[in-house]
C-alpha cells in the first residue's frame, strides 16, 4: 500500500474527481479522503507519475514533509468540523485537534502559525465565516440559528466577528443576496 498526503482536497467533489480520475488512469485506488489517497501498486514509479499528473491536472500537490502534512490534517479536521451541523466538538479547540492529529497542541499551533502565517484560531474562525455566508445565502436559517449552529455565544458575537472579517455586516451581506464566498483552499 502507498500512502500520499495531498494539498488541498476541501470538499467531496474534490474526493470524487480524484478517485475518478487516478481509476480512469489506472491507478488501483483504496481510499481517497479529505487530504489522503491510499493506492495499490505493483510499479510504483509509474503509478506515481500518473498520480502526480491526475493531482497537478486538477490543482492539488503532494505534501512532502510531516511538518506540511501535520498542517494538512489540522485544516482537513477543521473543515470535517464544519460539515455537520449543529458544530459537535467537546471541550477546547486544542484539545479536539490534539485527539484528531495525534500530536501534542503546543507542538501543532506553533507548526500550523509558522507554516501558514495565521494561527489556527484565525484560521478556524475564517472557515467558519464562510460557512456562515454558506448558510446566510441557503436562506434556511436567521442569525441567531446560524450562530447557535455554529457554537457562537450569541449572534452579537458572531455578527463583531462577521463585520471583522469581511467589512461588512450580516444584514448587509444577506442584502447582496450574492455569492462573495472564498474556496476553502483560498482561505489564509
Amino acid at each position: 500500500m502507498v500512502e500520499v498526503f495531498v494539498k488541498n482536497m476541501v470538499c467531496n467533489r474534490c474526493i470524487k474527481v480524484i478517485k475518478n480520475e487516478l481509476l480512469e488512469a489506472g491507478v488501483e485506488v483504496t481510499k481517497v479522503e479529505l487530504g489522503r489517497v491510499v493506492y495499490k501498486s505493483k510499479n510504483i514509479a509509474r503509478d506515481s507519475k500518473k498520480l502526480e499528473k491526475v493531482l497537478d491536472e486538477n490543482g492539488f500537490e503532494i505534501l512532502e514533509g510531516s511538518d506540511k502534512i501535520l498542517v494538512e490534517k489540522v485544516k482537513q479536521s477543521l473543515i470535517r468540523l464544519l460539515e455537520n451541523l449543529p458544530l459537535q466538538k467537546t471541550g477546547t479547540l486544542s484539545s479536539y485537534l490534539s485527539k484528531e492529529t495525534e500530536t501534542d497542541y503546543s507542538r501543532l499551533s506553533r507548526i500550523f502559525s509558522y507554516t501558514e502565517n495565521i494561527t489556527v484560531e484565525k484560521y478556524f474562525i475564517k472557515l467558519k465565516i464562510e460557512k456562515v455566508k454558506e448558510l446566510i445565502q441557503s436562506k434556511q436559517y436567521n442569525f441567531t440559528q446560524i450562530s447557535q449552529l455554529l457554537d457562537y455565544t450569541n449572534v452579537n458575537y458572531l455578527s463583531r466577528q462577521f463585520k471583522a472579517e469581511t467589512g461588512m455586516n450580516l444584514s448587509q451581506y444577506k442584502k447582496l443576496n450574492n455569492n462573495f464566498r472564498n474556496s476553502l483552499d483560498q482561505i489564509l
